[in-house]
């Protein structure tokens, strides 16, 4: 897993991300709380990669705090194998949000980010049903096998 943090990013921690205010819902924008983006996939991963445990994740920031940046790493009863979920979010409609996973994937604060499986799912509506889903389908049809 790759998190990388050079175009004007900086490396926090989880409880940061929740300092970061929220934008007000509108009618065509729906804000995803960056800490609320972290705990739902961790929980997911959790749920889903039964003989995974977590073990490593890495957060960042950039454009005060408008932009973050994820990578959660879960490891295998073998110390070989691992699975790692990237992501990304905004709050100033820079980006859509960004799911990747893989045994390896990349993100970086310049906004690429790459995986064996990668979904973008632009701040309307019913984004929270929609990335909950592509999650956990995602998870369980193909990556949960390697358990």
């Amino acid at each position: 897993m790759s998190l990388t943090v050079h175009a004007g990013g900086r490396f926090a921690t989880r409880d940061e991300l929740s300092f970061i205010p929220v934008p007000v819902e509108t009618e065509s924008y729906t804000p995803v709380p960056h800490n609320h983006l972290a705990e739902t996939l961790t929980t997911i991963g959790r749920d889903i990669l039964k003989g995974y445990a977590l073990e490593s994740e890495k957060y960042a920031l950039a454009r005060e705090g408008n932009q973050m940046f994820g990578v959660l790493t879960f490891k295998g009863e073998r110390s070989d194998i691992g699975l790692s979920v990237a992501f990304r979010n905004s709050y100033d409609k820079s980006m859509a949000i960004g799911i990747a996973i893989g045994a390896k994937v990349f993100i970086c604060d310049n906004l690429a980010l790459a995986g064996d499986v990668t979904v973008l799912r632009k701040h309307t509506g019913n984004v929270w049903a929609t990335l909950e889903d592509v999650a956990i389908s995602t998870l369980y049809r193909d990556l949960a096998p390697w358990n």
